[in-house]
C-alpha cells in the first residue's frame, strides 16, 4: 500500500505486479489524488509527499458541528461544480506555469499544484499560499527534528506489550529489541545501532512516561518500562492498537 500510494504522488508513476497463471509482469497506473486521515503519523513516503494538515483533539467543552451526509454532501457536490467549470478553461494556462516556490526539492513537487491554483485565482492569494506553504513545511520539518515520528511510537510499543502476552513490565533492553527488529517500523535504520535507550525516553518524555526500576520475571531488576504507565497514552494516541480496556486497562 505504500508503494502504491509513493508512486501515485505524479501522473505517468506506475507499479509492476504480476498477472494470470503464467505470471505475467503488467504495468499499473497508479496516480490518484487523495485524503488519508489517521492516529498519529503515517508512513515517512506518504508524508514526505503529502500536504499535512495537523488536528488536535477536541478540548472539553469545546463544541464541533457534526456532518450529515444528507445535509452536506449536495452543497459539497454544489461546491465541486462550480470549481471544476472556473478550472476547465484554465487548465492550459495552469500547464504552462512555473511558479517561484518557497520551499525545494519534494515540498515543492507537493504544494506547486495549489500554489498554480493560487496564481490563477489572483488577488490575494498568491501571496497567502505561498505563506501558508512556507509554514506548513517548516512546522513538518521541526516536528521531524524536535520528535521523529509522534505516536508511532506508542503504537509501536502498543504491539510489543500485546505480543508478550500483556507483561506488567519490560526492560528497556528487551523493548528497543522488539522495537529495532520489526522490518516494518523505523527504529533500526535509526544510526548505526538503531532506537538507543536516550532516544525512546525522550520520545516517551513528551507522554509523560519515564523508565525506572522494573521486576522481572526471574525476580531481578533492571530498568525499564510499567505497562501501567502507557495506559492513557494508549487510549488517548492509538486506541485503534489493540484496544484497552477503559475500565480496567485490559486488552
Amino acid at each position: 500500500m505504500n508503494q502504491r500510494s509513493a508512486s501515485g504522488h505524479q501522473r505517468g508513476r506506475y507499479v509492476t505486479r504480476v498477472v494470470g497463471n503464467d505470471h505475467t509482469p503488467h504495468k499499473f497506473a497508479t496516480f490518484a489524488m487523495a485524503a488519508i486521515a489517521g492516529i498519529g503519523d503515517l508512513p515517512d513516503t506518504v508524508m514526505d509527499r503529502s500536504v499535512v494538515i495537523r488536528m488536535r483533539r477536541r478540548a472539553e467543552g469545546e463544541k464541533v458541528k457534526s456532518f450529515r451526509s444528507r445535509r452536506d454532501i449536495p452543497a459539497l457536490h454544489e461546491l465541486r461544480d462550480r470549481i471544476r467549470a472556473w478550472a476547465l478553461p484554465l487548465l492550459e494556462d495552469a500547464a504552462i506555469l512555473d511558479p517561484e516556490m518557497p520551499v525545494e526539492d519534494r515540498a515543492a513537487d507537493t504544494w506547486e499544484p495549489l500554489v498554480i491554483v493560487a496564481d490563477l485565482v489572483g488577488g490575494r492569494w498568491p501571496r497567502l499560499a505561498r505563506i501558508a506553504c512556507a509554514r506548513m513545511v517548516a512546522v513538518e520539518v521541526a516536528a521531524e527534528e524536535d520528535h521523529p515520528s509522534g505516536a508511532r511510537i506508542l503504537a509501536d510499543i502498543r504491539r510489543v506489550f500485546f505480543a508478550q502476552r500483556e507483561a506488567d513490565s519490560l526492560s528497556t533492553e528487551d523493548l528497543l529489541r522488539h522495537l529495532n527488529a520489526d522490518a516494518e517500523a523505523p527504529w533500526g535504520e535509526r544510526g548505526r545501532f538503531g532506537l538507543t535507550s536516550r532516544e525512546l525516553s525522550g520520545m516517551l518524555r513528551d507522554y509523560d512516561i519515564r523508565p525506572g526500576n522494573v521486576r522481572m520475571a526471574d525476580r531481578t531488576q533492571r530498568k525499564g518500562y510499567m505497562r501501567n504507565k502507557f495506559l492513557d497514552a494508549w487510549r488517548r494516541y492509538c486506541p485503534t492498537v489493540h484496544p484497552v480496556d477503559a475500565r480496567r486497562g485490559e486488552a
